[in-house]
């Protein structure tokens, strides 16, 4: 049976890769935001591909845990965007769960249409606010 023994310098690399985030990781995740059609949480392939980096950074850096928050634009109900605003964070959320960070690391929120991030009502608008954010959780 053979023995391994680790030094020093191979104890703080291998503490390194799993250490905490640079500010430029940080930032790529509070910088992404995926898009949906209007009344829809489905989750389109542009926005899979936008989700993919956020969990290779969130399983290099297991300290980091995120909110995704779910967003509709201003028309229908409160009920409804609310529920809306659920789906489409539980969606983006779900993608990164499969491409395997831990559930306890990731939380979702609705903020139906209250908070849009661009104000007016026109149909650029509306797009634009149909999202789910990521922001990371110090």
């Amino acid at each position: 049976m053979k023995k391994f023994v680790l030094c020093l310098p191979m104890i703080a690399f291998l503490g390194a890769c799993a250490g905490t985030a640079n500010q430029a990781d940080i930032d790529q995740i509070n910088a992404t935001r995926v898009y949906f059609d209007f009344n829809s949480a489905k989750i389109s392939d542009e926005s899979h591909a936008k989700l993919i980096p956020v969990a290779m950074i969130m399983k290099r850096n297991t300290n980091l845990k995120v909110m995704v928050e779910g967003h509709t634009d201003a028309r229908g109900t409160d009920e409804y965007n609310m529920a809306l605003g659920s789906l489409r964070a539980g969606n983006a959320a779900h993608v990164l769960l499969v491409d395997g960070v831990e559930q306890s690391r990731v939380e979702t929120k609705s903020y139906g249409k209250r908070n849009p991030a661009f104000a007016g009502s026109t149909a650029e608008a509306y797009r634009k606010n149909r999202n789910a954010t990521l922001v990371v959780i110090q």
